[in-house]
């Protein structure tokens, strides 16, 4: 999650940026939803297209992981989206109880990482082992072997 997380946030300055020059770097409440939202488009994009096409994202690729569809050859469009959406369950509780709470610094942080740890012991409970946005989606994570060694003679 890291280097996702790493990736994902060059992807969102570079969003932000472009959203900046727009907006001339105004501060409104409609501007300030707009940068939101638009993160919350690009980071969707991001995953479900990565997801569709290939199969894992870059960080994904590293760890030799890949998301999988029973039956397809490629994730489903539906099925990437639903996975995206669901696996907002891994902050979205904890962003939620923070705002609601008024949490900041240490104590957000603490509530992201019980959330965080709490959204991991759903595959706990799973037969399979599956986080429960896999298990919604359909989709499944698999290992990918290592790549053979070429010998030079």
């Amino acid at each position: 999650m890291v280097y996702e997380a790493f990736l994902l946030t060059a992807v969102e300055l570079l969003a932000v940026l472009l959203y900046l020059l727009a907006t001339r770097n105004e501060h409104t409440p409609t501007i300030d939803h707009g940068r939101n939202a638009l993160c919350f488009l690009v980071a969707a994009a991001y995953f479900i297209h990565s997801w569709t096409s290939s199969g894992h994202t870059l960080a994904m690729k590293t760890w030799r992981i890949k998301i999988v569809k029973l039956g397809y050859a490629q994730v489903p469009l539906r099925a990437a989206a639903t996975r995206y959406l669901m696996a907002w369950g891994w902050f979205l509780p904890a962003l939620v109880a923070g705002y609601a709470f008024g949490l900041k610094g240490y104590a957000l942080i603490a509530a992201i990482a019980v959330g965080i740890a709490a959204w991991a012991m759903t595959a706990l409970f799973d037969k399979d082992r599956q986080f429960l946005h896999d298990r919604v989606a359909g989709t499944r994570m698999i290992s990918l072997p290592k790549p053979l060694k070429k010998f030079k003679a």
